[in-house]
Protein backbone atom coordinates (compact mmCIF):
# COMPACT_ATOMS: atom_id res chain seq x y z
CA UNK A 1 0.00 0.00 0.00
CA UNK A 2 1.26 3.75 -0.99
CA UNK A 3 1.13 5.08 2.89
CA UNK A 4 1.49 8.27 1.62
CA UNK A 5 -1.25 8.54 -0.55
CA UNK A 6 -3.53 6.71 1.64
CA UNK A 7 -2.88 9.71 4.24
CA UNK A 8 -3.47 12.05 1.56
CA UNK A 9 -6.86 10.35 1.28
CA UNK A 10 -7.35 9.76 4.93
CA UNK A 11 -6.76 13.40 4.98
CA UNK A 12 -9.36 14.64 2.56
CA UNK A 13 -12.00 12.58 3.93
CA UNK A 14 -11.70 14.21 7.36
CA UNK A 15 -11.83 17.50 5.82
CA UNK A 16 -14.93 16.87 3.71
CA UNK A 17 -16.84 15.83 6.37
CA UNK A 18 -15.84 18.80 8.33
CA UNK A 19 -17.83 20.32 6.09
CA UNK A 20 -20.28 18.33 5.33
CA UNK A 21 -21.53 18.37 8.84
CA UNK A 22 -21.13 21.83 9.86
CA UNK A 23 -22.01 23.30 6.58
CA UNK A 24 -24.56 26.25 7.71
CA UNK A 25 -21.65 26.64 11.13
CA UNK A 26 -19.35 27.40 8.09
CA UNK A 27 -21.52 29.94 5.85
CA UNK A 28 -22.65 31.70 9.02
CA UNK A 29 -19.28 32.63 10.03
CA UNK A 30 -19.21 35.19 6.72
CA UNK A 31 -22.02 36.93 8.79
CA UNK A 32 -20.49 37.25 12.08
CA UNK A 33 -17.01 38.40 10.69
CA UNK A 34 -18.73 40.60 8.01
CA UNK A 35 -16.35 43.09 8.13
CA UNK A 36 -13.35 40.14 7.39
CA UNK A 37 -15.64 39.36 4.13
CA UNK A 38 -16.51 42.70 2.82
CA UNK A 39 -12.25 43.06 2.85
CA UNK A 40 -12.14 39.75 1.02
CA UNK A 41 -14.54 40.36 -1.46
CA UNK A 42 -12.87 44.08 -2.15
CA UNK A 43 -9.85 42.38 -2.74
CA UNK A 44 -10.92 39.81 -5.22
CA UNK A 45 -12.87 42.37 -6.99
CA UNK A 46 -10.10 44.22 -8.02
CA UNK A 47 -8.52 41.30 -9.78
CA UNK A 48 -11.77 40.07 -11.26
CA UNK A 49 -12.45 40.15 -14.72
CA UNK A 50 -15.24 42.49 -15.06
CA UNK A 51 -16.83 40.00 -17.90
CA UNK A 52 -16.91 36.16 -19.33
CA UNK A 53 -17.42 33.17 -18.40
CA UNK A 54 -16.48 32.72 -14.76
CA UNK A 55 -15.96 29.13 -12.76
CA UNK A 56 -15.68 28.90 -9.18
CA UNK A 57 -13.31 25.75 -7.44
CA UNK A 58 -14.29 25.02 -4.41
CA UNK A 59 -17.46 27.02 -4.33
CA UNK A 60 -18.62 26.07 -0.97
CA UNK A 61 -21.61 27.84 -0.28
CA UNK A 62 -21.65 30.49 -3.06
CA UNK A 63 -20.24 33.34 -0.69
CA UNK A 64 -17.81 34.43 -3.55
CA UNK A 65 -19.58 33.59 -6.42
CA UNK A 66 -22.99 35.05 -5.78
CA UNK A 67 -21.66 38.41 -5.42
CA UNK A 68 -19.22 38.16 -8.53
CA UNK A 69 -22.08 36.91 -10.39
CA UNK A 70 -20.52 33.14 -11.15
CA UNK A 71 -22.80 31.21 -12.34
CA UNK A 72 -21.15 27.68 -12.37
CA UNK A 73 -18.86 26.00 -9.54
CA UNK A 74 -17.02 22.95 -8.24
CA UNK A 75 -17.52 21.60 -4.62
CA UNK A 76 -17.14 17.65 -3.33
CA UNK A 77 -19.31 18.75 -0.13
CA UNK A 78 -22.42 17.76 -0.75
CA UNK A 79 -23.74 19.95 2.00
CA UNK A 80 -21.97 22.83 0.92
CA UNK A 81 -23.03 22.57 -2.48
CA UNK A 82 -26.76 22.30 -1.66
CA UNK A 83 -26.59 25.85 -0.22
CA UNK A 84 -24.66 26.98 -3.27
CA UNK A 85 -27.64 25.67 -5.17
CA UNK A 86 -30.52 27.04 -3.19
CA UNK A 87 -28.40 30.48 -4.08
CA UNK A 88 -28.86 29.88 -7.77
CA UNK A 89 -25.35 28.32 -8.47
CA UNK A 90 -25.37 25.28 -10.80
CA UNK A 91 -22.95 23.10 -8.82
CA UNK A 92 -21.10 20.10 -10.06
CA UNK A 93 -19.86 17.37 -7.63
CA UNK A 94 -15.98 17.19 -9.10
CA UNK A 95 -12.56 17.63 -7.71
CA UNK A 96 -10.21 20.31 -8.93
CA UNK A 97 -7.79 17.74 -9.76
CA UNK A 98 -10.12 16.15 -12.22
CA UNK A 99 -12.46 19.10 -13.68
CA UNK A 100 -15.62 17.41 -15.66
CA UNK A 101 -15.23 20.63 -18.44
CA UNK A 102 -13.90 20.46 -21.92
CA UNK A 103 -10.68 22.30 -22.99
CA UNK A 104 -10.71 26.34 -23.72
CA UNK A 105 -14.70 26.31 -22.04
CA UNK A 106 -14.04 29.08 -19.05
CA UNK A 107 -12.79 33.16 -19.44
CA UNK A 108 -12.16 32.54 -15.71
CA UNK A 109 -11.07 30.68 -13.13
CA UNK A 110 -11.68 32.03 -9.06
CA UNK A 111 -10.24 29.91 -6.36
CA UNK A 112 -11.00 31.10 -2.74
CA UNK A 113 -9.30 29.56 0.20
CA UNK A 114 -9.13 26.31 -1.58
CA UNK A 115 -5.12 25.47 -2.45
CA UNK A 116 -5.39 24.44 1.37
CA UNK A 117 -7.70 21.95 1.03
CA UNK A 118 -6.65 20.28 -2.10
CA UNK A 119 -4.84 16.75 -2.68
CA UNK A 120 -2.39 18.05 -5.40
CA UNK A 121 -2.65 22.19 -5.69
CA UNK A 122 -0.21 21.45 -8.91
CA UNK A 123 -2.07 19.68 -10.57
CA UNK A 124 -5.59 21.32 -10.09
CA UNK A 125 -4.02 24.11 -11.15
CA UNK A 126 -2.96 22.69 -14.63
CA UNK A 127 -6.42 21.63 -14.67
CA UNK A 128 -7.53 24.86 -14.38
CA UNK A 129 -5.35 25.76 -17.08
CA UNK A 130 -6.77 23.17 -19.18
CA UNK A 131 -10.35 24.36 -19.19
CA UNK A 132 -9.13 28.19 -19.27
CA UNK A 133 -9.75 29.78 -22.79
CA UNK A 134 -6.74 31.31 -24.51
CA UNK A 135 -5.48 34.27 -22.52
CA UNK A 136 -7.87 33.43 -19.91
CA UNK A 137 -7.77 34.12 -16.45
CA UNK A 138 -6.99 32.70 -12.74
CA UNK A 139 -7.81 34.38 -9.54
CA UNK A 140 -6.95 33.16 -6.40
CA UNK A 141 -7.41 33.91 -2.91
CA UNK A 142 -5.50 32.75 0.16
CA UNK A 143 -4.48 32.71 3.19
CA UNK A 144 -0.55 33.49 3.28
CA UNK A 145 1.33 31.26 5.70
CA UNK A 146 4.18 33.81 5.98
CA UNK A 147 2.16 36.88 6.74
CA UNK A 148 2.39 37.70 10.99
CA UNK A 149 -1.32 36.58 10.79
CA UNK A 150 -1.16 33.66 8.67
CA UNK A 151 1.53 32.55 11.23
CA UNK A 152 -1.06 32.77 13.97
CA UNK A 153 -3.47 30.66 11.84
CA UNK A 154 -1.08 28.00 11.45
CA UNK A 155 -0.24 27.75 15.50
CA UNK A 156 -4.09 27.21 15.91
CA UNK A 157 -5.06 25.75 13.07
CA UNK A 158 -5.18 22.94 15.55
CA UNK A 159 -8.23 23.71 17.27
CA UNK A 160 -10.39 24.36 13.73
CA UNK A 161 -12.70 21.82 12.61
CA UNK A 162 -12.29 23.19 9.16
CA UNK A 163 -8.68 23.89 9.07
CA UNK A 164 -7.08 21.39 11.34
CA UNK A 165 -6.36 19.35 8.00
CA UNK A 166 -5.38 22.36 5.68
CA UNK A 167 -2.23 22.71 4.33
CA UNK A 168 -1.45 26.58 4.08
CA UNK A 169 1.34 28.15 1.55
CA UNK A 170 3.50 30.61 0.97
CA UNK A 171 2.80 32.93 -1.82
CA UNK A 172 6.45 31.80 -3.33
CA UNK A 173 5.02 28.78 -3.71
CA UNK A 174 1.88 29.64 -5.15
CA UNK A 175 4.03 31.63 -7.68
CA UNK A 176 5.98 28.83 -8.40
CA UNK A 177 3.67 26.54 -9.16
CA UNK A 178 1.78 28.95 -11.52
CA UNK A 179 5.20 29.46 -13.36
CA UNK A 180 5.26 25.67 -13.90
CA UNK A 181 2.35 25.38 -15.37
CA UNK A 182 2.36 28.59 -17.46
CA UNK A 183 0.95 31.34 -16.27
CA UNK A 184 2.42 35.17 -16.63
CA UNK A 185 0.68 38.55 -16.20
CA UNK A 186 0.95 38.28 -12.27
CA UNK A 187 -0.62 40.74 -9.89
CA UNK A 188 -0.90 40.33 -6.17
CA UNK A 189 -3.07 42.25 -3.71
CA UNK A 190 -3.16 41.62 -0.05
CA UNK A 191 -5.48 42.64 2.65
CA UNK A 192 -6.27 41.54 6.94
CA UNK A 193 -3.93 43.01 8.29
CA UNK A 194 -4.90 42.51 11.84
CA UNK A 195 -6.07 39.39 13.71
CA UNK A 196 -9.80 38.35 12.04
CA UNK A 197 -11.34 38.43 15.36
CA UNK A 198 -10.61 41.90 16.34
CA UNK A 199 -11.36 43.36 12.71
CA UNK A 200 -14.02 45.85 12.74
CA UNK A 201 -14.03 48.13 9.69
CA UNK A 202 -13.33 47.52 6.31
CA UNK A 203 -9.52 46.32 5.66
CA UNK A 204 -6.91 48.16 3.07
CA UNK A 205 -6.23 46.50 0.02
CA UNK A 206 -2.34 46.93 -0.43
CA UNK A 207 -0.35 45.71 -3.57
CA UNK A 208 2.25 43.24 -3.03
CA UNK A 209 2.15 40.06 -0.29
CA UNK A 210 3.92 39.51 3.24
CA UNK A 211 1.82 41.80 5.38
CA UNK A 212 -1.44 40.49 4.99
CA UNK A 213 -3.93 37.20 5.95
CA UNK A 214 -5.58 37.58 2.73
CA UNK A 215 -3.49 37.43 -0.71
CA UNK A 216 -5.47 37.67 -3.98
CA UNK A 217 -3.81 36.21 -6.98
CA UNK A 218 -4.03 36.85 -10.60
CA UNK A 219 -2.22 35.31 -13.65
CA UNK A 220 -3.10 34.78 -17.49
CA UNK A 221 -2.62 31.65 -19.25
CA UNK A 222 0.56 31.75 -21.62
Amino acid sequence: MDVTRYGAITAMTNKMKAFDENAREYDAWFDRHSWVYQSELRAVRMLLPQSGKGLEIGVGTGRFSVPFGIATGVEPSEEMAEIAKSRGITVHDAKAEKLPFGDTTFDFVLMVTTLCFLENPLEALQESSRILCPAGTIIIGMLDKNSPPGKLYEMKKQGSRFFKDARFYSVNQVLEWLQITGYNNVRILQTLFHNPEEISDLEQVKEGHGEGLFVVISARKN
